[in-house]
């Protein structure tokens, strides 16, 4: 019996996902993170996952996994040490940017620093124009003094940012040569193998991030791949990228900027799988964990995907899946501000100490201190009981806050709760009600190992009237590892009009995209029959300085690439003009600026069954004051998620304990389990 493994390791916690391929049965799994080595957590919870569950290490033929090792490294500054070898006269383009402020109202608030100091800026004499012509060839004895520099600097990746280098990569190819020959120790990132599209600050951007993360990555890949392939001998491994689909471990290690977003991508692609179960096409996802939330927005079980944001700080050019992050989660801190307001977030208690309520030594107010107080966290503990509450402990942390406000530490925790609802209420509302969309016309849909338990207050908030919770939402990013497919995204800049000329070159740009898509199909040994490809337009009105993506086919193997006719075209522009800016103006002329193309092929049929559950009737395993309000505790049963079968229904308030994470049902509230396990919550406002 084969088995597949999601891997997703996030700031507290890392999660396994275990799927039998035979007959679709699964076994999940969790243990804390280990945050000065993410490699020690997987080769761990791997060795104790498949002691627990009795699974033949030889049997795994697939290990799926979410990183977060890009993220971190980015937002504490922890890469690698980069050179950069760039056009004569743009040395300074990274410093220089958009020329705009950080945070409109804050004259004090500035750009990060450049990720390469100034001295490691090396000019290179040469020059491509608009239109790919070179003007000026490469200058060997310019670039061999740059690289003699490089070489006597500390620098351990160099990245090599020409202009207009998407529509001419011969040069920085050249140099690529070169450098490899002189300097063969040295990571090397092209602009035009990362991203090879138009707007040079974000193009020259993402290649340095790339390069300040190829050292990191290189090396937390190499002792990962290397304590894994002792035991798992023959399990090939996927690294899970930001746009919603696994990449080859090589593939990774020249291009690891594209996991900047790993874990939370695979929760919304989890999420989608889900929805589908549920019948649920129109949802938004709430994925609560221990050090941060992220929510996405899904129509018609459609992934948003994103082409430009900001990590850290730093504009990133690359297609993302478009979720919205704040740093509110279980480990979120409660502090006083300079002004004497409390604060919860973004400053998090991580996996270690983590929470007071932990026993691990924490010593500082957090929202899961917040949730032990109130009673609203199963009295069996965490994980299975591996992780017990230490309530006393949270209440000691609790004291000088309630002291200072003069008010109940139960009172107080409830404040604490409210203030983070109202964080993540604003994070929801940044990708709905603010882009056009009404909440309340989808499914809310909590996950990460706290989001079930805040759900009903967030949704409540927002008016919405339905939350579904998945089977298993402490897992289900791992989940979404799983059902993911191998994928490959392919990029050309071409400025043309749409009139039927452009289109004519369109046309020839995806045929030619398409024969890159088939070549890396080969390299990564897919199926061509098997792979599907997804085209998109970038267009705009002559004169905007924005584009929008419009999606213009889906295709599989065996059909032609055939695009839309003008008119279509123009149709599908003004629908998504319409759906962003809420007009469009008919009579304009439209431009094309990029065309992309998607490839993906499944990696095997996944059929997902259930964990075995652990008895016929649902079971309520205890009771427990809860506070849902500061005046009065509600005696509140505590049922066992692992005994739920499809049909049945109870009404809040109510604790559902799972291994993986916590449900609370509110007075009022009405659950049902539908066919597939999910709890239907039916939300009274």
């Amino acid at each position: 019996m084969s088995w597949i493994i999601g891997v997703d390791v996030g700031g507290t916690f890392t999660d396994f996902f275990a799927l039998s391929l035979a007959d679709g049965g699964i076994r999940v799994y969790k243990r804390p993170s280990t945050p000065q080595n993410p490699a020690a957590a997987i080769v761990e919870g791997m060795q104790e996952m498949c002691a627990a569950f009795d699974i033949d290490p030889d049997l795994v033929s697939r290990i799926c996994h979410g990183t977060t090792v890009a993220t971190n490294a980015l937002i504490q500054r922890r890469g690698g040490r980069v050179a950069l070898l760039t056009t004569e006269g743009f040395r300074d383009l990274l410093e220089i940017g958009r020329q705009t402020r950080p945070h409109l109202f804050s004259l004090q608030q500035d750009n990060p620093r450049a990720l390469v100091d100034r001295a490691w800026r090396y000019e290179v004499a040469e020059r491509v124009g608009p239109r790919g012509e070179v003007r000026r060839p490469l200058s060997m004895p310019s670039l061999q003094e740059a690289i003699s520099q490089i070489a006597r600097s500390d620098a351990q990746s160099c990245a090599v940012a020409f202009l207009f280098a998407f529509l001419n990569p011969k040069h920085e190819r050249d140099v690529r040569e070169v450098l490899a020959k002189a300097l063969p120790q040295i990571y090397i990132s092209l602009s035009s193998d990362v991203q090879p599209e138009f707007r040079e600050f974000e193009r020259f951007s993402t290649t340095v991030l790339n390069a300040y993360l190829q050292p990191v990555m290189d090396a937390y890949i190499t002792e990962v791949g290397a304590e894994l392939g002792k035991v798992y001998r023959n399990a090939a491994v996927g690294i899970y990228q930001s746009s919603g689909g696994l990449m080859s471990v090589q593939r990774a290690r020249a291009l690891p900027v594209r996991t900047a977003l790993s874990g939370p991508a695979a929760g919304v692609v989890g999420a989608v799988h889900v929805g589908r179960t549920a019948s649920r096409p129109n949802i938004i996802t709430f994925d609560m964990g221990g050090t941060s939330t992220d929510v996405c927005l899904i129509r018609d079980y459609t992934l948003p995907i994103s082409h430009e944001r900001d990590v850290a700080g730093f504009p990133i050019r690359l297609p993302m899946v478009d979720i919205n992050t704040i740093g509110a989660g279980g480990g979120s801190v409660a502090w006083f501000d300079r002004d004497g307001l409390m604060k919860v977030g973004p400053i998090s208690a991580g996996a270690v100490p983590g929470p007071a309520c932990y026993g691990h030594g924490g010593d500082r107010p957090t929202v899961s201190d917040a949730n032990c107080i109130l009673g609203r966290l199963a009295p069996g503990g965490l994980i299975g009981g591996r992780m017990t509450m230490d309530i006393a402990a949270a209440r000691q942390v609790f004291a000088p806050l309630a002291e200072r406000l003069g008010m109940s530490i139960e009172h107080t925790a409830l404040g604490v709760l409210g203030i983070v609802t109202a964080n993540m209420v604003g994070a929801i509302r940044a990708v709905s009600v603010e882009r056009g969309n009404d909440p309340r016309d989808f499914g809310l849909m909590p996950f990460g190992g706290a989001g079930p338990l805040h759900a009903a207050e967030v949704a409540r908030s927002l008016g919405m009237e339905e939350i579904v919770v998945p089977p298993a939402p402490g897992i289900l990013c791992a989940l979404g590892l799983l059902v993911s497919d191998l994928k490959e995204d392919f990029v050309r800049t071409m400025r043309v009009v749409l009139d039927e000329q452009g289109l004519a070159e369109v046309r020839a740009c995806v045929g030619e995209l398409a024969a890159d898509a088939g070549a890396w199909a080969v390299r990564e040994g897919v199926d061509n029959d098997s792979r599907y490809d997804e085209v998109t337009l970038d267009m705009r009105f002559v004169g905007q300085n924005f584009e929008l993506p419009v999606q213009v086919g889906h295709f599989q193997r065996g059909r032609d690439l055939r695009l839309p006719d003008r008119d279509a075209l123009r149709a599908l522009f003004f629908q998504a003009h319409d759906k962003a800016y809420g007009f469009h103006n008919a009579d304009a002329q439209i431009e094309i600026v990029n065309v992309r193309l998607s490839a993906g092929c499944a990696l095997s049929p996944v059929r997902i069954g259930s964990e075995v559950r652990s008895s016929d009737k649902p079971q309520i395993i205890g009771r427990q004051e809860v506070y849902f309000t500061e005046t009065q505790a509600l005696d509140t049963p505590i049922y066992d998620r692992a005994t739920f079968t499809p049909g049945f229904t109870f009404q809040g308030p109510a604790i559902v304990s799972q291994f993986d994470s916590t449900t609370l049902v509110f007075p009022g509230d009405a659950v049902s389990v539908d066919d597939s396990l999910n709890l239907i919550v039916r939300v009274q406002q």
